[in-house]
C-alpha cells in the first residue's frame, strides 16, 4: 500500500491496523530500565499505606509520583 493511500484511510478514520505490523511497533523512549532505589524504612511505609488506599502497587505509585514531578519541572 502506498503511504498516500494509507493516509488516506487513516484520515477517513478507517481501521488501518491491518495494514501494519504491529510485532515490530516500538514507542519512543518507553524503554525499561532497571534501577535500585535504597528508602528509608518509614518512606516504605509511607509508600505502601498510600498504594494500599489507591488500590495499586507500590512500583506504580512511585512511578506516577516520579512522572508527575518531572512534568511539574518541565522534563
Amino acid at each position: 500500500m502506498k503511504a498516500e493511500d494509507f493516509d488516506r484511510l487513516f484520515d477517513a478514520g478507517e481501521d488501518v491496523t491491518a495494514h501494519l505490523d504491529l510485532g515490530k511497533a516500538v514507542r519512543p523512549d518507553q524503554q525499561q530500565k532497571r534501577v535500585n532505589v535504597d528508602f528509608p524504612v518509614w518512606m516504605i511505609h509511607g509508600l505502601d499505606k498510600e498504594a494500599r488506599r489507591l488500590g495499586v502497587p507500590r512500583q506504580s505509585l512511585i512511578k506516577v509520583w516520579i512522572a508527575e514531578r518531572l512534568a511539574q519541572s518541565g522534563q
